[in-house]
């Protein structure tokens, strides 16, 4: 998908006003991925060290699972991606909400238990699903996304902590949902890990948050 670019010189524009009230939502699954102890590395190995340890865990979380048309961006060592219904839906494999899951919680079991550690960095993730999203950027030739719901995805992580996954209740809804239509357990796969119902309130948010975590052990 292609970001509308917002640019209008004029602070009290009416053709802004109104090119933003013309901006569909784009309902998605909205990811933030945190990579651990990379700030230490920097400071007691050189580049060869943890450069190498980035580039691999980066392949196991993003490049393994084919995600990388879908990193919408990084600050330092987290990243976030975005991956629209309409995207979804179209990918040859792993294309509903379960098989999403699925591949992180395999991503980072590989890096957790992996013969060797030294190759990797162990992850934190936020899983949201979105509907209070658009896909625009203040900035020309750059893809993102803004709403409340990827500030929502941001919160989350804050109830995350290395080798786990937080899930939010309205993330977990669609993953029950296709394992109905797939006619599988409601403990399939790594839900047999999910935890039961937590509720926060976050800054800034008005409304209660559920949310579930799923810890790699």
């Amino acid at each position: 998908m292609v970001a509308r670019y917002i640019h209008f010189n004029d602070p009290d524009s009416e053709e802004l006003i109104y090119t933003l009230s013309e901006v569909p939502k784009c309902p998605g699954t909205c990811f933030f991925m945190d990579i651990n102890r990379s700030t230490d590395l920097k400071y007691t190995g050189g580049l060869e060290d943890w450069g190498r340890k980035l580039n691999n865990t980066f392949n196991d979380l993003v490049y393994s699972n084919h995600f990388e048309k879908f990193v919408v961006k990084g600050i330092g060592d987290e990243v976030m991606l975005f991956i629209p219904d309409s995207e979804l839906v179209i990918r040859s494999a792993n294309n509903n909400y379960f098989a999403l899951l699925e591949d992180i919680y395999a991503s980072l079991y590989i890096i957790c238990h992996h013969p060797n550690p030294c190759l990797f960095l162990n992850c934190k993730v936020s899983i949201h699903y979105c509907t209070e999203v658009y896909n625009i950027t203040f900035f020309e030739g750059a893809n993102d996304y803004y709403g409340s719901d990827i500030d929502l995805t941001a919160r989350l992580m804050t109830k995350s902590t290395e080798s786990r996954i937080v899930v939010s209740e309205r993330f977990y809804a669609k993953v029950l949902s296709d394992l109905a239509m797939l006619k599988l357990p409601e403990n399939s796969g790594c839900l047999e890990e999910i935890s039961g119902k937590f509720l926060e309130n976050f800054k800034g948010v008005p409304v209660s948050t559920e949310y579930r975590i799923i810890n790699i052990s």
